[in-house]
């Protein structure tokens, strides 16, 4: 399963330098905002979280809401992920994967998971 999302930086300053903090609470915990050290990874981590979301086929949601979605950085500066053990559960997931660039103004991301789909969201033949 694999999911993208691209955002604008520009949007990330705005909404950063309006609402400070309080922007950053809406989609990232506590480890999450101390690893954000401007809008570019503000907005580069946002689109992470679409990016998985959509990876699983249900965007942001009450299946998957910002916070079943934690990003980290591996020991040698590479953004990760992990889910909530119920995400994990239900989709039965072996591994994760996810790239983040910035370039031209925008952030995207890209997730790849490697699990399965529930049984509402397999396609019937």
């Amino acid at each position: 399963m694999i999911g993208i999302d691209i955002i604008e930086i520009k949007r990330f300053e705005k909404f950063l330098k309006r609402f400070a903090r309080k922007a950053l609470e809406k989609y990232l915990d506590e480890d999450e905002i101390k690893l954000v050290k401007n809008a570019q990874n503000a907005a580069g981590f946002f689109a992470a979280k679409e990016a998985v979301s959509k990876a699983l086929g249900l965007g942001i949601s009450k299946e998957c809401g910002f916070f079943d979605i934690k990003i980290y950085k591996l020991p040698n500066g590479a953004p990760a992920f992990t889910l909530s053990s119920r995400l994990i559960k239900t989709y039965k997931i072996k591994s994760l994967s996810l790239s983040i660039s910035h370039d031209g103004g925008f952030a995207i991301a890209a997730a790849a998971i490697e699990g399965e789909l529930p049984q509402k969201q397999k396609l019937s033949h």
